[in-house]
């Protein structure tokens, strides 16, 4: 069976940028974060394999950056090389795939949002820490 990319939605703030890759029931979850790109594989409840490798529009902090699996999705936090500038788009290349989109539900302008990006991180990592002292992956779900 071929592999197909999983849908992706992504923001950014003036730290991070978000992604999360829309994958129900996923299993065999792999996330590989380097300083310019990120490797997705996993397979969703029908057994399909998926796969994204994306090149990120700029350098990251791979050793400052997580992953987070949920029931639905997998959302990872990336942290950026260089704080507060915005990027027009995640990849590298000027090419939109078709599987990526912007996550309009979760962008905003930056103005006053260093507060909001730090609360969401916290509650990010007291999700994870509380999903593996659970024995499951916790629920996130960020405020907007």
């Amino acid at each position: 069976m071929e592999r197909q990319p999983a849908r992706t939605l992504w923001y950014d703030r003036p730290k991070y940028v978000f992604m999360e890759f829309c994958v129900e029931d996923s299993t065999d979850v792999n996330v590989l974060i380097e300083d310019h790109r990120i490797v997705f594989s996993c397979r969703n409840g029908d057994g399909v394999e998926l796969y994204n490798e994306i090149e990120f529009y700029a350098k990251v902090n791979s050793k400052d950056s997580q992953d987070k699996r949920s029931g639905r999705s997998i959302t990872c936090f990336v942290r950026k090389w260089k704080e507060k500038v915005a990027w027009p788009r995640l990849t590298k290349e000027d090419i939109k795939p078709v599987w990526l989109s912007v996550d309009f539900d979760n962008w905003r302008d930056w103005e006053g949002d260093d507060e909001v990006e730090l609360a969401q991180v916290e509650h990010y990592a007291e999700a994870a820490s509380w999903g593996n002292h659970q024995g499951r992956a916790g629920l996130l779900k960020l405020p907007k």
